[in-house]
């Protein structure tokens, strides 16, 4: 066995370990961290595959920002409520169908697939076009010409998810004030300011 080889299967082998870790772990600070390993080992495949930029992007974005940002989040929060528990208990029966629909779907898929001979010709095929130019070049012709409209459609979802993930973390407390920006903008400077006649030698 030559090293690129054994290099590939170890950091595979660490990564699928690692992503098994993060939904099994029980505590959720564990679960990030194992997150993090397994940004790094497909990062170690990007740079095996020969695509440096996609390596460098994964643990700059993903490790530097995302990961470390899932941390900070989980820390903060108090994840151990009572009622989150029975929120995670009544939600686990919707979860597991779904689960299993998934499932069920990856393993149709998996066992109807079959390559055809003339896709192994096409595989290459698109580097034809990019001779001469680095994989950050390639990789940017490609993302902002062809697949521009996928690229923005995917940063939509992404925006769209981060919306819902505070809409369903955000917690209303009572006796908190808010900022009511029309409430602002259409009071009177006469509710606003209030002017007091001060007799004169009263002040301390």
């Amino acid at each position: 066995m030559n090293l690129p080889l054994f290099v590939f299967y170890m950091l595979a082998g660490v990564l699928l370990t690692s992503a098994i870790l993060v939904v099994t772990a029980r505590n959720t600070v564990h679960g990030v961290l194992f997150l993090i390993l397994a940004f790094v080992n497909a990062a170690g495949l990007f740079i095996l595959a020969q695509a440096e930029f996609l390596a460098m992007m994964l643990v700059v974005v993903y490790v530097g920002a995302v990961a470390v940002l899932f941390l900070f989040v989980v820390m903060m929060l108090n994840m151990e409520t009572p009622q989150s528990r029975k929120k995670i208990k009544s939600y686990t029966f919707a979860g597991l169908n779904v689960g299993g629909v998934l499932i069920a779907e990856l393993i149709i898929m998996v066992t109807s697939w079959k390559p055809v001979s003339e896709a192994y010709n096409l595989t290459m095929a698109p580097m034809t076009f990019f001779k001469g130019k680095t994989n950050t070049q390639a990789l940017g012709n490609l993302i902002y010409t062809h697949y521009a409209l996928v690229f923005q459609g995917a940063g939509i979802i992404l925006l769209i998810a981060m919306i819902g993930a505070i809409v369903l973390t955000l917690r209303h407390r009572e006796g908190v004030k808010r900022q009511k920006i029309k409430n602002q903008i259409n009071r009177r400077p006469k509710e606003s300011i209030t002017l007091v006649d001060i007799p004169t030698r009263s002040g301390s």
